[in-house]
């Protein structure tokens, strides 16, 4: 088992008032409850009432409050929430205590808020991969290291034959060098690591000649420009930090086979890594050698050196050094120091060390400095989590490889980490719940002795994993699809783990995700469980902790919950075949499908991997394919088909009994009281008929249904109804064709109810819940209905039963074809779960509740979102009789209506179709959408969905409409009566006109144009004139002097 492709609003009404808001009882899929929380749900419109009650309006200022001031002023000004919530939101952003707060104390609240609400969600998304790509190169050994050149947008890998590999953005090779050594041959050569020094345009790489080599990434030539020498270990891996802010900061961190953790300070990295001598500097490019002893006497003056061997001679397999924590984390394999910080001091120039003891060692480790987390990849199956501050023990440990973890990487921005385990699974964790919700298997070659090596870009959503000298690429897919799926591809079943409160579901693309039903978040996810086939169907053991999936490739599987398939039972034994679904029973397995025969297994003959079928004893009493299968303790079997029989069994026997067929039973109790012992033959088709293994086959005939009007997709027991059956009440239910629903007694023998609970549609499926109180119906609109069957067909009655149960919803909540159904009771809640063709599964409640998409982006909590639906549902009770009453009434006549004029469609197409005995089993297709019948289906809606099921859930159900009462006589106001009183003009003489006060009266201050305009428009005005007299001034003066 393989997982590849993974696993988060209406618009908000008036507020109904004081208390919990109408928009929180109103979440629609995409809405979240969140933790109910009253800071999730307050609007902008809230935030700007919340503004004006802090902000003074003669000062505008921003005041404080205290507790109760805000508790009291909140629930007036805003209109909704109790104070108690208010006090409960004063409390969080009080969090000095000082028992007052202001606005930005309260907005800075929120704004944190939401920023940790956006970085869960980050966390718990899942990404979407591509297929597994190998990359062509020209490496013919180990690939050593890949690093990606920022300034270049390239990649660059190295392999330990010293080829170096140039690799485009679109990862096409486009160059190799070979990395060459003057002191040793190329034969007798290794590398072992290579970093990029960025700030500086080289790059570094190591040999096993003890050397380290600088090469210039800017020329052309790829000279080596420093070569460091004299090295006392081998140095087997490296890593290079430099400072953002000051790029001339740099170090560069190095581990050798001796145990010694090294590091390069360079204090001038952008002039020069290493001084040059005086007899260089005419040759630039002549290498430059540096032995080790020259930087620890401390001749360089740019540079200088740290060390520590705390590792006590065992190979150092990782170093890093990490600006956070300012510290050189190294990494062994021994289980004594096996990780070891070395922290810089204030001097820096010396380490002072802190180590952890991990049992067996670890492979790598990862840090995370905005979690403060390293992760160590153990060698014990384990990933740990370690706070460099606590070396005692791990604050968290992720379980879930089966071999030794050889790679660990965080995924930064999601808070997500990878690890990479030998046996090739790649899993990613989410660090906060501390749980894997991916598992990738990666088809590499079958070897036993292989090196790999594993880097993740995130920049760029790009996995590298190499296998010895194999370089395979694993990208992310981009999130442009802004539809709600659940699964990538359709989904065909969906279960409910009762154990483990989660819902487990399956797609056409052979993956299984697992999802939390509390939260919708999904948890893990395995994909490829059957190949490319499809996953039709699935089924949990008794305990819960087995999980079987049916395939079109023939074959069920037995799964554990780690992804481990234990069996693999062969169903199709000339090929594949459809399986439809499976039947886990005390001391059997059954597995129906599109043949006519049961398939059987035998648990205590489970030697084997693989399990091959035993042979069914009652043989083929089916004429046409098995869809379904149900079982009533303590041995009663039922098995529908396609041509609408019901077979009834003895499952200890394993042999028939009696067939049950929907056109057979009006006759049955005449045949039944004359010959009740009689075996019918095949033109005695009006009944029920007992089939005795001496009844050839090939002597029985049965009505041809090409389309499968009457198909038994689904049959249930009502094992709640506890010997109903012997006083005449049905116990089992079935439903298929034609969208009809029909109830059986398997004990008389006898259809008891019919009733058409889809029309128009074709093939429905259905779930009941485990008390029979519930059943909800799916169609292949995606349309969903609710009946109350607590108390229907609980007595025996000489006619059939055609009118309906109690509808009690019916909603829409798929765009396609509803799949599977699942009914299952959380926190004393039921829940309907349901699966569709649109990719998506919905979780919804009985009475009303929102309509949950698991994968949305946004998370629930059922219990806080039901509590607030409990009013709703109290509100719909509290209707008055007669209201409730002519509503049924209303419906019911209506409904009749609808079934009555099916009932006679039906019956014509049934006599036109009982001339045919030619059946073609290549015409079976239950999948047809029959979209020629949905003009009828929508007249039909119309009729009583849109006027009555929509008034019960309108926002003015809970109140009672009744007829309006006459209003007493209305007497004339006074003033019409005598308006000359009212209205009687009075003499002229008597209007006075006031005087008007005079100007200088009223006038406060002079006025001035200065006050009219802007000085900037007085100034320009001024100007020209101010210019103008001067000019005439200068005239007349020089006029004076001329007359003079």
């Amino acid at each position: 088992m393989s997982c590849q492709n993974s696993a988060p609003e209406l618009n908000m009404g008036p507020k109904p008032g004081p208390g919990i808001p109408e928009k929180i009882a109103g979440l629609n899929a995409d809405k979240d409850c969140g933790t109910g929380l009253l800071e999730n749900h307050l609007e902008v419109n809230d935030f700007l009432k919340i503004q004006r009650a802090f902000e003074s309006l003669e000062s505008r200022k921003t005041n404080c409050m205290s507790r109760e001031e805000f508790m009291q002023k909140m629930t007036e000004i805003v209109g909704w929430g109790t104070q108690e919530e208010y006090g409960e939101l004063f409390d969080k952003v009080d969090v000095d205590q000082d028992g007052f707060i202001n606005w930005d104390k309260l907005t800075s609240f929120i704004l944190l808020s939401l920023y940790e609400k956006d970085e869960r969600e980050k966390a718990t998304v899942v990404p979407q991969w591509k297929d597994l790509e190998f990359l062509e190169g020209k490496h013919k050994d180990t690939i050593q290291k890949v690093i990606f050149l920022k300034s270049s947008s390239r990649y660059i890998t190295i392999s330990k034959e010293g080829l170096l590999g140039i690799w485009g953005e679109n990862l096409k090779l486009q160059e190799t060098l070979p990395i060459t050594s003057d002191a040793t041959k190329l034969k007798h050569l290794w590398v072992t690591s290579l970093v990029s020094l960025e700030n500086a345009n080289k790059i570094a790489v190591t040999f096993t000649s003890k050397e380290i080599c600088f090469y210039d990434l800017l020329s052309e030539e790829f000279p080596c420009q420093y070569k460091l020498q004299g090295l006392k270990g081998t140095p087997i891996c490296m890593d290079y930090w430099y400072n953002p802010l000051d790029a001339n900061e740099s170090i560069l961190s190095l581990g050798d086979t001796a145990g010694k953790v090294r590091a390069i300070v360079f204090t001038a990295a952008l002039i020069s890594l290493f001084e040059k001598p005086v007899s260089t500097w005419e040759d630039e490019e002549a290498t430059m050698t540096i032995n080790w002893e020259e930087l620890l006497s401390g001749c360089h003056r740019c540079c200088h050196v740290l060390e520590h061997k705390l590792h006590h001679g065992d190979w150092v397999r990782q170093v890093n050094y990490n600006a956070s924590l300012d510290a050189i984390i190294s990494s062994t394999t021994n289980n004594t120091n096996t990780v070891v910080l070395a922290w810089r001091e204030k001097s820096k120039k010396h380490l002072k060390m802190t180590s952890f003891n991990i049992a067996q060692g670890i492979h790598a480790f990862d840090y995370h400095s905005r979690l403060n987390l390293i992760a160590t990849a153990g060698i014990n199956n384990k990933v740990c989590l370690w706070n460099p501050y606590v070396v005692s023990k791990p604050v968290g440990v992720l379980w879930g490889h089966s071999a030794s973890v050889i790679a660990v990487q965080f995924f930064a921005e999601r808070k997500q980490l990878f690890s990479f385990s030998m046996d090739k699974i790649l899993r990613l964790w989410d660090i906060h719940h501390q749980l894997s919700i991916q598992r990738i298997a990666c088809s590499f070659p079958r070897s036993q002795d292989f090196t790999c090596l594993f880097h993740f870009d995130e920049t760029h959503g790009q996995l590298f994993i190499a296998f010895n000298n194999q370089l395979a690429l694993l990208a992310m897919k981009s999130e442009t699809s802004k539809r709600v799926k659940s699964h990538a591809k359709p989904v065909t079943c969906v279960l409910y783990n009762s154990l483990l409160k989660q819902i487990i579901s399956s797609d056409m693309g052979s993956t299984v995700s697992f999802w939390m039903i509390d939260t919708g978040q999904k948890i893990k996810q395995f994909t490829g469980c059957h190949g490319n086939a499809e996953i039709s169907t699935m089924a949990l053991d008794a305990n819960e902790t087995r999980l079987l999936t049916g395939s079109t490739d023939g074959t069920v599987k037995i799964w554990d919950f780690n992804g481990y398939c234990h069996h693999t039972l062969n169903v199709g034994q000339d090929g594949a075949v459809d399986i439809s679904q499976i039947l886990i029973l005390k001391k059997t397995i059954l597995v129906t499908g599109w043949d006519r025969a049961i398939t059987v297994f035998r648990p205590q003959k489970f030697n084997q991997f693989f399990i091959q079928s035993e042979e069914w004893k009652g043989g083929i009493q089916h004429y046409d394919d098995i869809l379904c299968v149900a079982f009533l303790p303590p041995q009663t079997l039922a098995t529908g088909s396609y041509d609408g029989e019901i077979i009834l069994w003895h499952n200890s026997t394993e042999n028939a009994h009696h067939v049950l067929h929907p056109c057979y039973q009006r006759l049955l109790k005449r045949k039944s009281d004359m010959e009740p012992q009689k075996l019918y033959s095949a033109e005695q088709r009006g009944s029920t008929y007992p089939v005795a293994d001496q009844a050839p086959l090939a002597a029985r005939t049965s009505e041809t249904d090409t389309e499968g009007n009457n198909a038994v997709v689904r049959l249930c027991f009502l094992e709640a109804r506890k010997n109903i059956a012997a006083t005449g009440g049905a116990n089992l239910v079935s439903c298929g064709g034609s969208g009809y629903v029909r109830f059986w007694n398997t004990l008389k023998k006898q259809l008891l109810a019919e009733f058409l609970a889809h029309s128009g549609v074709g093939s429905i499926t259905m779930s009941i819940d485990k008390l029979n109180r519930y059943l909800t119906t799916g169609d292949l609109d995606g349309c969903l209905k609710i009946w109350n069957i607590e108390e229907y067909c609980f007595e025996s009655n000489k006619k059939k039963i055609t009118q309906t149960p109690t509808l009690i919803r019916s909603f829409q909540p798929h765009e396609d074809q509803i799949t599977s159904l699942e009914m299952c009771e959380r926190d004393a809640h039921l829940l309907i779960i349901s699966a569709s063709t649109d990719c998506s599964i919905c979780v919804t409640g009985i009475h009303g509740a929102p309509v949950w998409i698991l994968g949305q982006a946004k998370h629930w909590h059922l219990e806080n979102c039901f509590s607030v639906l409990e009013r709703d549902v109290n509100l719909i009770e509290s209707e008055s009789p007669e209201e409730s009453m002519k509503v049924n009434a209303l419906y019911s006549k209506e409904e009749s209506c609808l079934e009555s004029t099916e009932h006679s469609l039906l019956n014509t197409q049934e006599k036109d179709d009982s001339t045919n005995i030619f059946r073609p089993s290549e015409d079976i297709n239950l999948g047809i959408k029959y979209k020629e019948r949905n003009i009828h289906k929508k007249k039909a809606r119309k009729l009583y969905y849109d006027e009555i099921i929509q008034k019960t859930a309108s926002t003015f159900r809970s109140l009672s409409i009744r007829a309006l009462t006459e209003l007493p006589e209305v007497n004339k106001p006074a003033f019409l009566l005598d308006p000359e009183k009212y209205f009687k003009k009075e003499p002229e003489e008597h209007l006075r006109i006031p005087e008007l006060p005079l100007l200088s009266e009223t006038l406060k201050a002079v006025f001035h144009e200065k006050n009219l305009f802007p000085k900037e428009i007085l100034d320009q005005k001024r100007k020209p004139k101010q210019l103008c007299q001067e000019t005439t001034c200068e005239v007349k003066i020089k006029r004076s002097k001329k007359q003079l």
